[in-house]
């Protein structure tokens, strides 16, 4: 695979991520819109990777992001620091006395069990996240003066506001200046379009973005909501027809020639307790498959695809082959959702043995 990473040695950073961090509220073995008491987590589709790759795979990362200088947002950052990652670029905007002009995102969401799925109401409009815009982050002295192996962002912060997609431009293109490998998660979540274009202009804004990629992570439901590429008689509910997931990634490659590899997380959805698990990793030419892990049983769905990509991304960062890579993002997924809450709680070592074939027996 042609991907150049820069000696750690030249680097104050492993991976820098840019996205919102939301309050997590989860109401356990309940339903939200019934629950009297709430765990609260931290979470985000870009910065769970980088607190994957921190906690799990000791790698130094940072976060780029802007949050609200209240008790909610100090709440946010005592959060964040328990898992590791670097918060000097956050961005702190002062409190207004009631979040009229900005506030700290809140996200509700309930694991499901059996045949109830699981279920996210997220609270986030107006959020100081959503309001980034460009000319607000110095990117060459992040990507140039400290310097940074990898950069990782998605499309939950490219469908925030009206300029994060901007950011999430300005970003990449300094990061390619420096050298640093860019990785992309289009992650499509249809609430946050439905009142910008729902598909259409999603699909405008990731393709504005995808030219600027090296690793393109996504489902078949992302690949072709976020960009337009379909894959005929798909169905999360039917077998993985992994030729033509391997014709769709192709196709996605020759679509966007600089991107070095294209990562699709496979889920068949039994029951929101048991899924069937598995990932492709397309590079040079050929698919690469993980070990499918039917029946897979979920404490919590959430956040499996970013412990995937947290994965995927140490692998490659380690210099390791295609197949080792996949086999570490699947690997890493299916144990971040064996816990609560939307970031990996385990170990390299528990990884490793589950990449082995390790199995669930007890350890003494």
């Amino acid at each position: 695979m042609d991907l150049t990473i820069r000696p750690a040695d030249d680097c104050l950073w492993d991976c820098v991520s840019l996205g919102e961090v939301m309050i997590r509220l989860d109401p356990g073995e309940g339903k939200v819109c019934t629950a009297r008491s709430f765990r609260v987590w931290e979470g985000g589709g870009e910065y769970n990777v980088a607190r994957g790759l921190r906690r799990c795979f000791s790698l130094r990362t940072a976060v780029v992001t802007a949050a609200v200088d209240n008790e909610i947002g100090r709440l946010l950052e005592d959060l964040m620091l328990q898992g590791g990652v670097d918060l000097r670029h956050v961005r702190w905007i002062d409190f207004d006395g009631v979040g009229r002009s900005a506030r700290n995102a809140l996200n509700f969401t309930e694991r499901g069990f059996g045949v109830r799925g699981a279920r996210s109401c997220s609270d986030r409009g107006h959020s100081a996240a959503s309001q980034l815009g460009p000319g607000q982050v110095d990117w060459e002295h992040i990507f140039a003066t400290e310097g940074a192996r990898w950069f990782h962002t998605g499309g939950i912060f490219a469908a925030l506001g009206p300029q994060t997609p901007d950011v999430v431009v300005e970003a990449m293109t300094a990061a390619r200046a420096a050298g640093v490998v860019v990785s992309y998660d289009l992650n499509y979540r249809a609430s946050l379009w439905k009142d910008l274009g729902g598909h259409e202009h999603a699909r405008e804004v990731n393709r504005r973005i995808a030219p600027l990629v090296d690793v393109m992570l996504g489902n078949e439901e992302d690949f072709s909501a976020a960009l337009g590429f379909e894959i005929p008689g798909a169905d999360l509910y039917a077998e993985f027809d992994l030729e033509a997931y391997g014709r769709m990634s192709a196709e996605v490659a020759a679509a966007y020639p600089d991107l070095k590899c294209v990562a699709t997380t496979l889920r068949r959805v039994v029951s929101a307790t048991a899924n069937d698990w598995g990932a492709l990793l397309y590079a040079d030419g050929r698919l690469y498959e993980a070990t499918r892990r039917d029946g897979l049983e979920i404490m919590d769905r959430v956040g499996g695809g970013d412990s995937f990509a947290a994965g995927l991304i140490y692998a490659l960062l380690q210099g390791m082959d295609p197949k080792q890579a996949v086999e570490y993002g699947a690997a890493h997924g299916a144990l971040a959702m064996t816990t609560p809450g939307d970031t990996s709680m385990v170990t390299l070592a528990e990884v490793e043995k589950l990449v082995r074939g390790g199995g669930a027996r007890v350890e003494r």
